[in-house]
This record gives C-alpha cells, structure tokens and sequence, in this order.
C-alpha cells in the first residue's frame, strides 16, 4: 500500500494556485487531488473546500455524486456561501442530467434547478451589498427553464376514486 506525502503548510497557497489551473484547464481529477492534500495539512482551510466542491462538480458528466458535494458545504463557515454553493451543486446536477437525455429527465432537470434556485434565494438573503452572484445565478436556471420547454416538473396523477355497485 501506498502511504501519500503530505504537503508543508507553506506551500498551501501555491498548491491552492496549482488546483484552480487545473480546474481551469478542465482538470478537475487534479484540482480534487491537490485539495484534498491542501486539506490533509489544513482541514480548515475554506479556499481549498470550495474548490474541492467545484472539482467535484465539475466531473457530475462523468459521475453524479451530490451526497459528496453537500458534505463539503456542511464544513463551509460562511451561511451565504453554503447556501450558494448549495445551489450550484443542485444547479450543475440539474445541466450534467440534461446533457445525458435519459427517459424522463426533463423532471429530473427541473426539480434540480428549482432546488438551486431556492438555494439561491436563500443566498440572495444573505448576501452583503454590492454582491449578486446569487441573482445571477438564479437568472441563469430562469433563463435555462423558459428556453427549454422539455423541462417540466413531473405531472401530477389524479386518483380518481373507485365506485362499486
């Protein structure tokens, strides 16, 4: 078995630099691995959750894993920020179903988005002046819900009761 080699203290802000490349350079198989080894040093540290939770959903193409995702926001700090990166998790689950186009995913699609944009209403409430990343992102699931009519929430089924003789 292997044993991993843990980074220094010191180099945590370059590694922190290192992970956001790679999230960039699409990626994110890396960036996840330098947070965790940013994590492993410094459990705390909020730049290195969040972007293992971006890296984590950067992948949601390959592989769906939002109980993994919404563990990460339950060690962010900041209420607004968990509430925002809630949404976004819910938001990316919502496009990676639609991009797969599987039977019945037009529901599916928009009971995420509906959940990202309560998440961002919350967020919204929270937010510090001048800071609408919130809005626009709830502007983005609006835009993508009325431009995509095969998008509906799953219909409703009316029992009808049984009448006997």
């Amino acid at each position: 078995m292997l044993e991993l080699k843990a980074i220094s203290e010191e180099g945590v802000p370059e590694a922190l630099a290192k992970a956001e490349r790679y999230r960039l350079l699409n990626e994110p198989g890396e960036a996840e691995s330098i947070c965790q080894d940013v994590l492993r040093v410094d459990p705390d540290n909020q730049p290195a959750l969040v972007m293992f939770l971006l890296a984590v959903t950067d992948q949601f193409d390959e592989m769906i894993d939002t109980a993994r995702a919404m563990d990460l926001t339950r060690k962010i700090h900041d209420e607004y920020e968990r509430a925002y990166y809630s949404g976004i998790i819910c938001e990316r689950q919502g496009k990676a179903h639609y991009r797969r186009g599987h039977y019945g995913s037009g529901a599916i699609v928009y009971e995420c988005l509906v959940n990202a944009m309560g998440w961002y209403e919350r967020a919204e409430a929270l937010r510090r002046p001048g800071n609408d990343d919130a809005l626009l992102r709830w502007n983005t699931c609006a835009r993508f819900l009325m431009s995509h009519p095969s998008v509906q929430p799953e219909p409703q089924m009316r029992a009808e009761p049984i009448l006997s003789e």
